[in-house]
């Protein structure tokens, strides 16, 4: 284990040097700084776990010092040495962040237990964060979001999947992340480090789908001035990312059927057969096997296809992930934006009970407009659209109890990491220990 780094910044010789030798027997790593400027230049260049920080200090005060250590390093524990006469402001150091103050004289076991419990917290707080983003790391996978159950399967199937190089069929209706479910499969595939070829099958004009598809020869018709290769074979030893093939032609599905089957290809006007090495994921906005029934796409051609489906469920039907999605993409635009605007409890009540028919995509859109718009960093159910202003599906008490899911799995986490430690998980998790006990019985957490 990596000793702790500790700062003393104490103008007397005597002092000191006793703290220095008795720091270092307990195996810290000690560096001393004599005035406040030559503490501050210490902490600009190192991080350091704990400072023991003397209040009177020539060139810089403690509490000057002090002020200046939080802003560089908020984490870095800092215990006030004191003289009695100056106890009134050892108590102000701790309002603006000092973990403790001790009065001189002292006796150095006294002050070894404070540091101990100090950098116990702060490893306490290391540890916490650490959790807070294991937890994270359930909900995301890539640029996807979900806690819901249905979510949490498709990220299992995803990782299952992803090393093969099966055929994938992704289904749902516009606006679900379809092409984000293509980047997370490719993203944690072998061919990672190979560019994923993108294909909207209903974007590209039927005079040029062939040749962008297949590729064509030089000369093979009009303005064919040289060899082009296709997005099939630029997606050799990598992965294919089919959009919309519901909109697909039935000559080009001919040709698809042909690469599923054999993995080979001729370029338009070519008599050449090009070998692929590739992964296809299609992706449809509608029920692929619909248009099977109503004749508008090939049977054989969609069972080709269909080797792991992956069914994306609308927005309204996982409404718990609308929260951290909202979160997700506040977060996105403040930053963009440099703004700093929050979501009233008001408004995500309403944005709860809506439909949202254009799904994610149009959540997104929403809290871009929002937060372009917001005058006071406040968005309440004023700011809203008005088919989100009167919807009433959803009561606030259902909103709370989503809300109140996270915290109680979050307060169990810090209960777990703390042995059930009642005063220190309260300390990290900012409250008193009577509302951690209330928490505790209101959530029956046990």
């Amino acid at each position: 284990m990596n000793k702790h780094r500790i700062l003393v910044v104490e103008d007397d010789d005597l002092m000191q040097g006793m703290l220095n030798d008795s720091l270092s027997t307990e195996e810290y790593d000690v560096t001393l700084a004599s005035d406040g400027l030559e503490g501050l230049k210490n902490i600009q260049k190192t991080k350091f776990d704990l400072v023991l920080l003397d209040i009177k200090l020539p060139k810089m005060n403690g509490i000057t010092l002090l002020e200046k250590i939080k802003k560089t390093s908020a984490e870095t524990i800092v215990i006030i040495m004191t003289a009695f006469g100056t106890v009134e402001t050892a108590v102000q150091a701790m309002k603006m962040g000092a973990f403790d103050y001790i009065t001189k004289p002292f006796l150095i076991d006294e002050l070894m237990m404070i540091m101990k419990k100090g950098l116990e917290l702060q490893q306490l707080k290391r540890e916490n964060i650490l959790l807070r983003k294991e937890l994270q790391h359930q909900y995301y996978l890539g640029d996807i979001i979900g806690k819901s159950i249905e979510m949490q399967k498709i990220f299992q199937l995803i990782k299952i999947i992803a090393p093969s190089k099966s055929t994938v069929l992704i289904q749902g209706a516009s606006g679900t992340g379809k092409e984000l479910i293509a980047k997370a499969i490719h993203q944690l595939s072998l061919q990672k480090d190979r560019p994923l070829i993108k294909v909207s099958c209903g974007a590209l004009p039927e005079t040029l789908i062939e040749s962008e598809l297949f590729g064509h020869e030089k000369g093979a018709f009009t303005n064919a001035l040289k060899l082009k290769k296709g997005r099939f074979e630029l997606a050799h030893q990598s992965t294919i990312f089919l959009d919309e093939v519901d909109d697909m032609k039935p000559m080009i599905q001919m040709r698809l059927l042909r690469i599923l089957q054999e993995r080979e290809l001729e370029r338009v006007g070519g008599t050449d057969t090009i070998k692929v090495d590739l992964r296809i994921i299609a992706a449809s906005k509608v029920d692929l096997l619909t248009l099977v029934n109503e004749g508008k796409f090939r049977e054989d051609l969609y069972y080709r296809l269909n080797v792991v489906p992956i069914i994306l469920p609308p927005l309204h039907a996982r409404k718990g992930d609308i929260p951290l999605l909202v979160n997700h993409f506040l977060s996105n635009y403040n930053t963009i934006l440099n703004k700093n605007v929050e979501l009233s409890t008001e408004a995500l009540q309403r944005m709860m009970n809506y439909n949202w028919p254009g799904n994610i995509r149009e959540l997104e859109n929403l809290i871009e407009r929002l937060v372009t718009l917001s005058v006071n960093n406040k968005i309440t159910t004023k700011d809203l659209p008005e088919n989100l202003k009167t919807n009433k599906k959803w009561s606030s008490d259902k909103i709370k109890i989503v809300v109140q899911e996270v915290e109680k799995e979050h307060i169990l986490k810090i209960l777990e990491q703390t042995n059930w430690i009642k005063k220190e998980t309260a300390k990290i998790l900012g409250i008193t220990t009577k509302s951690l006990w209330e928490k505790i019985n209101k959530y029956n957490i046990s």
